[in-house]
């Protein structure tokens, strides 16, 4: 089984698993364009619209995770396997994976005081890194 093989996943393929090693090599959210650049250095024949469907895919099947910049274009990252947030530098895009214990229970009790079940929730706090940050 390759690393893009899950049970009910996407069926692997070359075009699909070179955009997944793409992501994997790198620490930061990348917009489907800059994947493609990225394949497109590296020489692959990759075209953008299978980078964009191969990326929707993989986030719809929780192999990357998707944020949205301030100006709505989705970026894409390959994550931890464990349910996490991100810290996002509005400058230069450097993520941090973060757990929240306190936002977990938080989201619990205010589903079951509003009477939902089956959660699920995406936390992303946007800020300025020390690197970017100027005092």
């Amino acid at each position: 089984m390759t690393s893009t093989e899950q049970p009910g996943g996407p069926r692997p393929t070359p075009q699909r698993q070179a955009v997944l090693d793409a992501l994997t090599g790198v620490e930061d959210f990348r917009s489907a364009q800059e994947v493609h650049e990225l394949l497109a250095g590296e020489g692959s024949g990759v075209g953008l619209a299978t980078v964009y469907r191969a990326l929707a895919l993989y986030a719809d099947h929780g192999l990357v995770d998707v944020l949205r910049r301030e100006d709505g274009e989705a970026i894409y990252r390959r994550c931890s396997d464990t349910h996490h947030h991100h810290l996002v530098c509005r400058s230069c895009g450097a993520t941090v994976e973060v757990e929240g214990p306190a936002v977990e229970k938080w989201t619990s009790a205010i589903a079951t005081e509003h009477g939902f079940s089956d959660l699920s929730h995406t936390l992303e706090i946007v800020g300025t890194c020390a690197d970017c940050r100027t005092d």
